[in-house]
C-alpha cells in the first residue's frame, strides 16, 4: 500500500482503486479524505450555482456541509463499472441534494393563505399611506422578512391563479367569470373558496411524480426558466417543457375533480337541511 506522501501524485481514478483495495480503515479513512478535498470545488460550484433556491432556508456553508456528506457517501457507493465519472455521479446527487431541501422547506407551506393576506393588507396599508404602490422591499422592511419571501408567495398565487382560472373556464355549471370585490367581508364564500383551491393545488401537487414535482416547485416557486430547469436537473429543455405540460394537465384533472366531489359535497349537505 502507498503512502500518504505519494498520495498528492496520484490521480483520482488511482486514489478510488486504493480505497477499494485498501484492508485497513486509518488508510480508508485517509484515502477519503483526500479525495473529498479533491471533489469539494463541486459542492462550492453547485452551492453557488443554486444560491437563488435555498437562500430562504439556509446558508451557503450549510449547503457546503450537507454536500461535503454527500460526496463522502457517494464515494462508498460510486461504482466505476456501472457510473459515470465520478465528476457527473457526485453532481447529480449533490444538486438532487439541494433540491430535496428546497422541496421540504419551501413547497405550499402550510402558512402561505395566511402570509399572503399579510402581504396583501400591508401592501394595501402602504399605498394608501404613501399614494403609491409599495416595492417587494418597502413591503419585505414593514412586514419585517426578507423580500424573496414575498417575491416567493407571489409566484405560488401565479399558479394558484392560472389554475383556478382554468377551472372556472371549464366549469360548466358556472362558466361566466365573475370579478371579485376587495371587500372581503362581502363575498365571504370567496374568500374561503380562494383558501380551499390552495389547499387543493398543495394536494394535488404532492400527488405527482418526483420529476414532475421538482419542475412545478422550481418553475412557479423558484422564478427559474426552463433552460434554468433544464440545467438544474441536467435534461434538455423541451423534456422540461414536456415534463411541464404534463404536470399542468394532471393539476387541472385532479383539481376539477377534487372541485366536482366538494361541490357534489355541498349539494348533498344542503339538501339535507
Amino acid at each position: 500500500m502507498s503512502s500518504q506522501s505519494d498520495w498528492k501524485e496520484r490521480t483520482n481514478e488511482e486514489l478510488f482503486a486504493l480505497y477499494r483495495s485498501a484492508d485497513d480503515e486509518q488508510t480508508k479513512r485517509g484515502l477519503k479524505q483526500e479525495l473529498t478535498l479533491r471533489y469539494l470545488y463541486i459542492v462550492k460550484a453547485i452551492a453557488f450555482q443554486m444560491r437563488d433556491m435555498y437562500q430562504s432556508f439556509a446558508q451557503s456553508e450549510d449547503i457546503i456541509q450537507e454536500g461535503v456528506l454527500e460526496i463522502m457517501k457517494g464515494i462508498d457507493r460510486y461504482d466505476p463499472e456501472r457510473d459515470n465519472k465520478f465528476d457527473t455521479f457526485i453532481s447529480r446527487r449533490i444538486r438532487g441534494m439541494v433540491i430535496d431541501l428546497m422541496r421540504k422547506n419551501d413547497w405550499m407551506p402550510r402558512s402561505f393563505y395566511r402570509d399572503q393576506k399579510i402581504i396583501e393588507d400591508t401592501e394595501r396599508a402602504l399605498a394608501e399611506k404613501n399614494g403609491k404602490a409599495p416595492t417587494d422591499e418597502e413591503i419585505a422592511a414593514q412586514i419585517g422578512t426578507d423580500p424573496r419571501r414575498i417575491q416567493k408567495i407571489r409566484s405560488m398565487q401565479t399558479m394558484v391563479n392560472v389554475l383556478s382560472l382554468d377551472m372556472t373556464y371549464e366549469d360548466q355549471d358556472n362558466a361566466v367569470l365573475q370579478v371579485p370585490t376587495e371587500d372581503i367581508s362581502a363575498q365571504p364564500e370567496k374568500y374561503f373558496m380562494k383558501g380551499e383551491t390552495v389547499r387543493m393545488l398543495a394536494d394535488a401537487v404532492s400527488s405527482l411524480q418526483e420529476k414532475e414535482k421538482m419542475i412545478i416547485s422550481l418553475y412557479y416557486v423558484d422564478n427559474l426558466n426552463m433552460s434554468q430547469i433544464a440545467q438544474v436537473m441536467e435534461i434538455s429543455q423541451p423534456r422540461v417543457s414536456q415534463l411541464h405540460s404534463q404536470a399542468i394537465r394532471k393539476l387541472r384533472k385532479t383539481m376539477l375533480e377534487a372541485d366536482s366531489n366538494r361541490k357534489g359535497g355541498i349539494r348533498h349537505v344542503s339538501g339535507t337541511l
